[in-house]
């Protein structure tokens, strides 16, 4: 019975994302079968002249041009390069519950929680965090945070010039993001100054975002491209983790400490026709879902004080019943972007069933795998990754690369998505033509949604965060 209606569903699917070809068919075999006297007869009693011609001609190079000079530019993503951390900042789920204990004697119980919340966490041993917060007790001090941020966002972006072959001269666009730590200069002007860009660089900093704040950044190079012709614009997102250590016991606020990792991505966008030929993807379509008027969903994610006056990051219980919501909302407005007909068809029908029959009918939740190859969903926690798998109905392999991700590197805030599609480069599995989904959750609350398609078979990297590991994955997360 399932399989007759799989295959009643492929049927349908095929004939209606095919239903233009089919129509168009049985036409042009009807012209080919016309003799060339037929069609001179047709041609004839059309009763044609050089000025209608002309007129055709004219008004059609006319409408073409005006197309073009409308369009907006297109965007490319030439390359992007992730940070690896070295061994030197390692902390093992052992070591991470050691420190914990040393630095609340007097509180086992939060020590426990802890320890279990590290255990279901789906982290691994090779997680890295700041030297600072090794320390007991942390040392949570601005100077500490600037070296973390300056060792970060010089490495990536060295490294991606040398990659690209980008003189610093080139940028023309510079977009910074990081949420809780936004010191005075800011980390945009801390990039200017180190790298000795241009003067007249457009130059943002984006803080308070959260883990969605990297496509926000894209979202924002992409509105100046389509208007700055020949443009290079950087993009670099991060989370510096030495402010964002909680030494309270508010349960709330102590998953932050179990679940944030050390990370950080560096991305070149262009309009340039002399880098299509270079880029790796080609940026499709972008949308962005607030749901900053709930109030639920604003405080959610909410950076507070406890009892105590210690400043932390709490974590609200309703979190992934929220984050399923905001996606639905997003889903609704990406849906008729990226689905064939087929797919829209079904869901506006199971719709119409719903709201205006009232019928008792499970909401239709189209198959994203005929719109995308590959899915990189934020790696925001176990939870997190479970959810969006279970909404979006993906396989265990459509979410290999957020598993994966948040197994060797934590939760990464922004930067997550970035190493997700590094680790599907690494598998050797991005070809071309191939389309991936980017979804990222963020404080306010915020759900946002990224569409590349790639121009070319990607290579195996021969560096990058993956390189000496990607071996070794994927591995199973009990």
């Amino acid at each position: 019975m399932v399989s007759l209606k799989n295959s009643v569903k492929l049927g349908c699917q095929y004939l209606l994302n095919h239903i233009s070809t089919l129509i168009l068919i049985p036409i042009l075999i009807k012209i080919l079968r016309l003799g060339p006297d037929q069609i001179c007869e047709i041609w004839t009693s059309l009763h044609f002249d050089l000025f209608h011609i002309l007129g055709s001609v004219l008004m059609t190079i006319f409408i073409a041009a005006v197309y073009y000079m409308s369009k907006p530019l297109s965007v490319h993503l030439v390359d992007f390069v992730c940070f690896k951390p070295p061994a030197s900042y390692r902390v093992p789920n052992a070591t991470f519950v050691e420190h914990m204990r040393l630095n609340n004697k007097d509180n086992p119980e939060i020590v426990e929680f802890q320890r279990r919340m590290i255990q279901r966490s789906g982290l691994g041993d090779e997680t890295c965090t700041a030297p600072a917060n090794l320390y007991i007790p942390p040392i949570p001090s601005l100077e500490a945070s600037r070296v973390e941020a300056e060792f970060i966002l010089f490495t990536v972006i060295d490294d991606l010039l040398k990659k690209t072959g980008t003189k610093n001269k080139d940028i023309d666009i510079l977009v910074v993001n990081c949420s809780i730590d936004s010191p005075t200069p800011s980390f945009s002007a801390m990039v200017i100054n180190k790298f000795k860009l241009r003067t007249n660089i457009k130059s943002f900093n984006l803080s308070g975002m959260g883990c969605s704040a990297s496509l926000i950044s894209i979202d924002l190079a992409r509105n100046l491209l389509q208007v700055h012709q020949d443009s290079c614009a950087l993009v670099v997102s991060t989370e510096i983790t030495t402010p964002n250590y909680y030494s309270g016991n508010d349960r709330s606020m102590v998953l932050i400490n179990c679940l944030f990792r050390i990370g950080g991505a560096a991305i070149l966008l262009s309009n340039k026709r002399a880098d299509r030929g270079r880029s790796k993807y080609q940026l499709l379509n972008l949308v962005r879902t607030h749901k900053g008027t709930d109030d639920e969903a604003y405080r959610c994610i909410y950076q507070q004080e406890d009892l105590q006056g210690i400043k932390g990051v709490s974590l609200s219980k309703n979190l992934m019943v929220i984050a399923g919501e905001t996606l639905k909302a997003n889903i609704t407005r990406i849906g008729p972007l990226v689905l064939p007909a087929s797919e829209q068809l079904l869901f506006l029908f199971t719709l119409i069933v719903r709201k205006i029959l009232k019928l008792k009918w499970k909401p239709y939740i189209p198959d994203f795998k005929q719109a995308f190859e590959h899915f990189c969903i934020h790696a925001g926690g176990r939870a997190v990754i479970d959810e969006m798998q279970k909404q979006l109905k993906l396989s265990d392999e459509d979410v290999e690369a957020s598993r994966m991700t948040l197994h060797r590197f934590g939760n990464i805030s922004s930067s997550s998505i970035w190493y997700e599609l590094n680790y599907i480069e690494s598998k050797g599995r991005m070809n071309k033509g191939d389309r991936v989904w980017q979804i990222a959750f963020g404080s306010g609350f915020k759900c946002n949604s990224a569409v590349w398609k790639c121009n070319c078979t990607i290579t195996t990297p021969t560096d990058g965060p993956w390189f000496d590991c990607v071996d070794r994955y994927p591995v199973s997360i009990s």
